[in-house]
């Protein structure tokens, strides 16, 4: 038995752990998830360990190694692979304006469960009794998706109990964050109850995981106490959608998400986030995101109107998924190009061509970096220009020698 994983030590060491709960889905209870400040989730081993757990761990947790992108007929160094590249909206204009981004996902998931391709869905809401928080939901309607539906940008742990959720023999799909995703097709090589039960994975661009306290921050600035909040809103409703809060006596507060995102969430990103080589969702079965509207030489428009949302499959299953989608109606879309996404995701595009100078960062400090082989790092890089990798270089190390990841 190992008393101290070895994983989650170098993890921890090097800031590396995304939050997912992977570790602590697999553990038998010896490994659990905490809240650490700022508001981050974190594992906890609190038992021994199996040795044939700790390889689990090792070779599954997305700090530790990230899960090369699958193969498909087409391949971008920023956008992963695909099968197609669309962009649509939701055709259930309810749906479309419950999403964050043109409700794209939730209207493939209800598509999936309608049809009978799984049971149920595994996904996560609002806490409701900390509604800026996130906890682990299971779905088996629509109605029960579409209340899900709309981003959130806090830390969640979906897979913090997986074994849990194999055990019943279920089929279910999955949607969560990239790195959730990457853990989720890793941990299938170990467990082949994960293909048997989880026929379709979906995920979405992540922009990174802010912590608890830039949801207080939004609170605050709306001139109202995160203790006093009993209802709270990221995004949807809309597109983007106003950040919305709601007291138990009745008093609320909107922000617009270019402020929410732009001046208080944004600047709380994890670490992992920032050196994050497949923030694009490129082992997912289809990814979803916002299709903005701008571009590089003038920052995406965040005007409220109808959503948009970038659909990309990415194997076959998610082409089948689609394909349901759009013969029922429930998705309407039409082909995009693919250098379209550089326009609409300019700041995804320049995070990944930042990778490689933030990773050398840390092995010029001497700390762990997770594992990228796989995922077109260096390809992305070469489009950089050297002055711009030279101050990610510099900059990343210094936040790593004055500890300030």
């Amino acid at each position: 038995m190992i008393a101290s994983s070895p994983t989650l030590r170098r993890v921890e060491r090097g800031a590396l752990c995304a939050g997912c709960g992977l570790c602590a889905g697999i553990a038998d209870g010896a490994v659990t998830m905490e809240t650490v400040a700022p508001g981050y989730s974190r594992p906890r081993q609190v038992a021994p360990i199996a040795a044939s757990v700790e390889a689990r761990i090792a070779g599954s947790c997305p700090g530790s190694q990230v899960a090369p992108w699958q193969d498909a007929p087409h391949r971008h160094h920023s956008w992963g692979p695909w099968h197609r590249t669309m962009t649509g909206h939701a055709g259930d204009e309810g749906v479309r304006h419950a999403g964050s981004s043109g409700g794209a996902l939730t209207a493939l998931l209800t598509v999936a469960l309608e049809t009978g391709l799984v049971d149920r869905v595994l996904h996560v809401d609002a806490d409701p009794d900390q509604p800026t928080r996130n906890r682990i939901r299971w779905s088996d309607s629509a109605d029960e998706i579409i209340a899900g539906s709309g981003s959130r940008y806090a830390a969640s742990s979906p897979l913090a109990a997986i074994d849990r959720a194999l055990q019943d023999g279920a089929r279910f799909a999955f949607v969560g964050k990239p790195c959730d995703v990457s853990a989720l097709r890793q941990y299938a090589r170990f467990d082949p109850r994960v293909a048997a039960q989880v026929p379709v994975m979906l995920s979405f661009f992540c922009g990174g995981l802010p912590s608890h306290d830039g949801a207080d921050r939004i609170i605050r600035a709306m001139g109202l106490e995160p203790d006093e909040i009993v209802q709270f809103r990221y995004r949807g409703h809309g597109w983007p959608g106003l950040t919305r809060a709601v007291t138990a006596d009745g008093r609320s507060g909107e922000m617009r998400y270019a402020d929410s995102w732009g001046r208080h969430l944004s600047s709380q990103v994890q670490f992992r986030c920032k050196i994050c080589p497949d923030a694009v969702g490129g082992v997912a079965d289809i990814a979803c995101a916002d299709a903005w509207y701008g571009g590089e030489s003038g920052y995406p428009t965040f005007e409220e109107q109808a959503g948009r949302s970038l659909i990309m499959t990415r194997s076959l299953v998610g082409e089948a998924l689609l394909d349901m989608a759009m013969a029922r109606g429930a998705i309407v879309a039409e082909p995009l190009d693919i250098a379209e996404v550089d326009l609409m995701q300019p700041a995804q595009a320049r995070r990944k061509r930042m990778v490689r100078a933030r990773l050398a960062a840390s092995l010029a400090t001497a700390q762990p970096r997770p594992a990228v082989t796989g995922l077109d790092v260096g390809k992305a890089a070469r489009t950089a220009r050297w002055q711009e990798s030279l101050s990610n270089f510099a900059g990343t190390a210094r936040r790593i020698i004055l500890g300030r990841r």
